[in-house]
């Protein structure tokens, strides 16, 4: 066995192994019909998923098999063939519910998007390793940017706001390279507007932010602050909320903006709008601690909760598994996103620390939205929980994505 492989983050993979089987016995119970019929049969959603899943096993060794610099020489054509990829959508793609995402193959379909992630992650490493980017400098900035907003702008145009979001999670390794913390506040303070903003209203809001910022500017008058920094968070404070009115209804898709009403409360048409939330809500609230057992979930198994095999797969984990079975998935995933974490700073290569970066990234927000979705803390967006809901170009993107990065973890270990 090469001395890479034996080098290789084994409790990653571990962690990894254990969500794709438990993610699988959901998913077999969310399309479970009767004991009679074969675990291998392949017209069925269980079935397939466990032919992704042995293909995902062979991807997994060609991954690791590769030498590890193979990945950082041909970054760059990796970021390219992604956003051909992309393109092709529009002239090749199939629309499946009003999104333009996916190449069909018979009775398959691959999703570009999911493998994008990747190539973005490798792309932007290697433009901050190679060219020592001070991402102090706007220019600097510009450039990074730039390699994470085009795909973002080909996904939202199929249109895929869920699959875009994800791309926002790139501005964390920007981060730990040395962007300025303003780009994390300013995101940070326009989504509370944002939200505040839909809660009560720009004529409620507007003067409550005016007044509270004025507080803050006396409270810290001793520290000598900067007041153009004030008048700069008011314009942009009390603009950006005056803006939400017009982006709310002339902006988001009539759906979206259902989304948002659930969201803050203001409809609760439970056999409209707010079907999916109320039935995922009922599902997880009647699991209790212990849940009512595999296979025995009345929600799950009377189909009541819609896409509860992809997005909506973790309310099958509290319905039958219960507060136990959903603390376990909670824990799972913040054990995998911490060694990665730990994996990510111990890299000596600013290539491999920025990739690994990336990584953790991607799968927080994945996993964040996706759970904070279910439960009715995030609107409803098309976020899949890694590594166990349900689909073929999500479980290898992922699968992808973290085995790059393990193997370039594991070139480290092997010099030392």
């Amino acid at each position: 066995m090469p001395k890479t492989l034996v080098q290789v983050d084994w409790l990653t993979l571990l962690i990894v192994a254990v969500l794709i089987g438990f993610g699988w016995a959901n998913i077999y119970s969310t399309t479970y019909i009767s004991p009679e019929e074969p675990v291998l049969d392949f017209t069925k959603i269980y079935g397939r998923q466990l032919l992704f899943i042995g293909l995902g096993i062979i991807i997994s060794v060609v991954v690791l098999a590769l030498e590890s610099k193979f990945f950082e020489r041909f970054a760059s054509v990796f970021y390219v063939i992604g956003i051909v990829s992309l393109l092709g959508l529009f002239v090749f793609g199939k629309t499946i519910a009003g999104q333009t995402a996916w190449y069909s193959f018979g009775a398959f379909g691959l999703q570009p998007a999911e493998f994008v992630k990747t190539v973005v992650a490798l792309a932007l490493a290697k433009y901050i390793s190679d060219f020592g980017s001070d991402l102090k400098k706007i220019t600097n900035q510009l450039k990074a940017f730039a390699i994470i907003g085009l795909p973002l702008l080909l996904i939202m145009l199929q249109p895929d706001a869920g699959s875009a979001l994800i791309y926002l999670s790139f501005v964390i390794p920007l981060y730990r390279e040395g962007l300025p913390h303003a780009y994390i506040s300013t995101g940070f303070m326009a989504a509370a507007v944002f939200m505040l903003t839909l809660k009560f209203g720009f004529i409620i809001f507007a003067p409550i932010f005016t007044v509270l910022l004025i507080i803050v500017y006396l409270f810290n008058r001793r520290k000598k602050p900067k007041l153009w920094k004030y008048f700069l968070a008011f314009f942009f404070g009390v603009g950006f909320s005056y803006s939400v009115n017009f982006i709310l209804n002339s902006v988001l898709l009539p759906h979206q903006k259902e989304r948002f009403d659930v969201l803050i409360g203001e409809t609760n048409d439970i056999k409209g709008s707010a079907f999916n939330l109320y039935q995922s809500e009922v599902a997880i609230g009647s699991g209790g601690w212990t849940g009512k057992g595999w296979l025995k979930g009345s929600q799950t198994q009377g189909r009541f909760v819609p896409e509860q095999h992809t997005d909506y797969i973790f309310s099958t984990v509290g319905e039958e598994w219960g507060f136990i079975g959903t603390s376990l998935v909670v824990i799972l995933f913040t054990l995998l996103i911490l060694r990665l974490f730990h994996l990510a700073e111990r890299q000596k290569s600013q290539f491999s620390r920025v990739y690994g970066y990336c990584v953790m990234s991607v799968i927080f927000v994945h996993f964040f939205v996706n759970v904070a979705m279910v439960i009715g803390l995030f609107p409803t967006v098309g976020i899949p929980l890694p590594f166990f809901s349900y689909g073929g170009s999500g479980l290898w993107g992922f699968l992808i994505l973290v085995l790059v990065f393990l193997k370039l973890d594991a070139k480290r270990n092997s010099l030392n």
